[in-house]
């Protein structure tokens, strides 16, 4: 097997070795965080516990601890613990990794398969450890910062269990400083600000944050630094986002969310992390008019206008100064009142029609510009609605053959309280012309 999937070789005793290295948990009770699944009464508490381990996919950000805890939970069940990475990994080496978990299993010693980056495999790839699965050949535990439910195979999906790895709090983050400076024997000279923005810069990864201690800790510094020092020194991590990726779709779901909730201020926090990822603001203004239009509509009909000005202004200005507007137009519809109403009669209309099929308009309403279209009974006994008294004739407009439904129904809110008192008075009206007719 190629050297690039053995486990590297012990340094030797003088070689240096990075502080994330010397930090390395070497039991499962170490490990800073994920109490969740570590726990006794977590899946993994319980299933080493129960001495059986099955596979598992460890879904999480960067940082959390996914290939520490892979190569503990083999340490703890005494497997053989293998580890390959799916962006060099191709369909060869895995036959190759295959062969050797068959030949260790006649021998008596399972593995423990470490795959960092699963969901870069593709399906066929994935699918070739099915049957390994299956056969206790191997225990897979997959390693992945994507969605496994978009990312991998619904095969692979059901033979393992997923497990949710959590960015580390700041409490756990200081955690991890203190241990730090144990195992360097030195503080780290900051004053308790430049120490809370340390662990702020670390953005929940407790690899980057070992890796800026290390940084800080090699300063020949005497005195303690500012956060203004530290961060001239540093330079801040860059928030976790993927613009194509479920990040993107997770904070525009919190932006739309905060607006229909009518919080402001968590609206313009959603917006503005997407811009500080790097989001296409001409993006953002297409989701905030689709907010205008989906839950503030005709409650608030200047909301749309608002929304399509902002956007214009943003084409004429551009970054920084048009963001301005969107932001603007965040805030006008986060406070503006709400209704769903239209968009749900959208909803039911669509599903009536394919309900219905072909059926026609009733006769009267139909145009007959010949005569065997007015022999067939074409606009007979259309009432001209400005003829007729409050100039509203209350004929029925549905196919003759179809129950009448009511799909629109506002709500008692902004500009919508008017509309629904409209709906309501010609509703009255013509229950009583219809009434007149039957």
């Amino acid at each position: 097997m190629s050297d690039l999937f053995e486990t590297p070789a012990p340094q030797t005793q003088n070689a240096p070795r990075p502080l994330a290295d010397r930090l390395r948990p070497q039991t499962l009770a170490e490990v800073i965080g994920q109490e969740q699944v570590l726990g006794p009464d977590g899946p993994l508490g319980v299933m080493l516990a129960s001495g059986s381990l099955s596979s598992l996919i460890l879904w999480g950000p960067p940082g959390v601890g996914k290939t520490t805890i892979a190569r503990l939970l083999a340490r703890e069940t005494e497997l053989h613990f293998e580890q390959i990475s799916a962006i060099f990994t191709g369909v060869p080496d895995l036959r190759k990794v295959f062969e050797a978990a068959k030949l260790r299993r006649a021998n008596g010693r399972g593995t423990l398969l470490f795959v960092d980056e699963i969901h870069r495999f593709n399906k066929a790839q994935q699918d070739s450890f099915l049957p390994h699965m299956e056969d206790g050949t191997i225990v897979l535990v997959g390693a992945t910062t994507e969605n496994p439910s978009f990312e991998l195979n619904a095969a692979i999906l059901s033979r393992a269990q997923v497990l949710v790895l959590n960015r580390l709090s700041t409490e756990e983050l200081e955690k991890m400083a203190a241990r730090a400076e144990d195992e360097a024997g030195k503080t780290l000279l900051l004053e308790p600000a430049a120490r809370t923005a340390l662990l702020d810069m670390a953005d929940g990864d407790g690899r980057a944050l070992l890796n800026l201690i290390e940084q800080v800790l090699a300063w020949k510094i005497t005195t303690p630094l500012g956060v203004d020092q530290l961060t001239t020194r540093l330079m801040r991590r860059a928030a976790k986002y993927d613009k194509s990726g479920e990040e993107h779709y997770n904070l525009i779901s919190a932006l739309h969310k905060s607006v229909r909730g009518s919080d402001p201020d968590a609206a313009l926090y959603w917006y503005s992390r997407m811009l500080e990822g790097g989001e296409d603001p001409r993006y953002l203004a297409r989701r905030i008019l689709r907010m205008a239009v989906e839950d503030i509509a005709l409650a608030d009909p200047n909301a749309q206008t608002i929304c399509l000005h902002a956007w214009e202004t943003y084409e004429r200005l551009g970054s920084p100064e048009g963001e301005l507007a969107l932001a603007q137009a965040v805030i006008y519809l986060a406070l503006a009142p709400k209704t769903n109403a239209g968009y749900v009669a959208y909803k039911a209309s669509r599903d009536a029609a394919r309900k219905s099929g072909s059926e026609p308009p009733p006769k009267h309403i139909l145009n007959a510009p010949t005569k065997m279209m007015k022999e067939q009974g074409y606009g007979a006994g259309y009432a001209y609605d400005h003829d007729a008294e409050d100039g509203f004739s209350g004929q029925n407009y549905f196919p003759e053959t179809m129950q009448r439904p009511t799909f629109y129904k506002p709500v008692d809110r902004g500009f919508e309280r008017d509309l629904k008192k409209r709906a309501d008075y010609f509703a009255g009206l013509r229950a009583k012309r219809q009434g007149r007719q039957n």
